[in-house]
C-alpha cells in the first residue's frame, strides 16, 4: 500500500498493491493491520456497501452525525467516478472547503474519509461500480443530505444537461441549514 496524497490533513488517497502474474492479479482490498501502519489510522470496518450506477448518476452529499458518524474507504471496482469530500467539522480550519478526485478502477487508488466529512460522487463511465467500507451501520436517524449543487459549497461539477439524481437527494438541506443546527 502506498500513500498517493493527504488533503484536509485526514483525507487519504492511496492505491493497494497489485501482484500480477500469468494467471492475472491479486490484491487485498483491505487488511486493517497494513492500512494502520501505512495511515495511522485505526478503521475499523463494521459495513461494506456495493453500488452500480450509470453515467452521470449522483450520489450526494451524504453524511451520518453524532454517535453513527461513519468513517469510510471507497473504492472503484469498474469505472470512473468524481469524487467528492467537503469538510463539516465545526472546528475545523478546513469547515466547508471540498476536494474533487478523480478515481478510477484502472488506477486502483482508494480514498480514506473521516468522520465529519460529506461525501457524494458523479458517474462518470457508462457503468460504476463502486465499494465502500463503513466503521459504523447506516441509521437513518443519523443521516443528512446536503445538496450536491449548493452555492455555497461552489463544487464545481461537470457540466451536464442532466443527472440522475435520487428524491432524497433532489429534497436535501442547504449548508447553510446544515451550519445552523451544529
Amino acid at each position: 500500500m502506498k500513500i498517493i496524497k493527504k488533503f484536509f490533513n485526514d483525507c487519504i488517497l492511496f492505491k493497494k498493491d497489485i501482484h500480477l502474474d500469468k494467471r492475472g492479479t491479486f490484491t487485498e482490498s483491505f487488511n486493517e493491520n497494513v492500512f494502520k501502519k501505512i495511515t495511522k489510522v485505526n478503521f475499523k470496518c463494521k459495513q461494506i456497501n456495493y453500488i452500480i450506477s450509470k453515467k452521470n448518476s449522483l450520489r450526494g452529499l451524504h453524511l451520518q452525525k453524532n454517535k453513527h458518524a461513519q468513517e469510510k474507504i471507497l473504492r472503484v471496482i469498474e469505472g470512473n467516478i468524481l469524487d467528492v469530500v467537503v469538510d463539516l467539522r465545526k472546528k475545523s480550519k478546513y469547515f466547508g472547503k471540498h476536494k474533487l478526485i478523480k478515481l478510477s478502477s484502472a488506477e486502483n487508488h482508494q480514498i480514506y474519509i473521516p468522520s465529519g466529512f460529506a461525501h457524494g460522487y458523479l458517474t462518470l463511465s457508462k457503468i460504476a461500480k463502486v465499494e465502500y467500507l463503513c466503521s459504523d451501520f447506516y441509521n437513518k436517524a443519523s443521516e443528512i443530505s446536503i445538496k450536491w449543487n449548493d452555492k455555497n459549497l461552489a463544487i464545481k461539477w461537470p457540466i451536464k444537461k442532466k443527472y440522475y439524481i435520487s428524491k432524497k437527494d433532489s429534497n436535501a438541506i442547504s449548508f447553510n441549514d446544515f451550519s445552523l443546527n451544529l
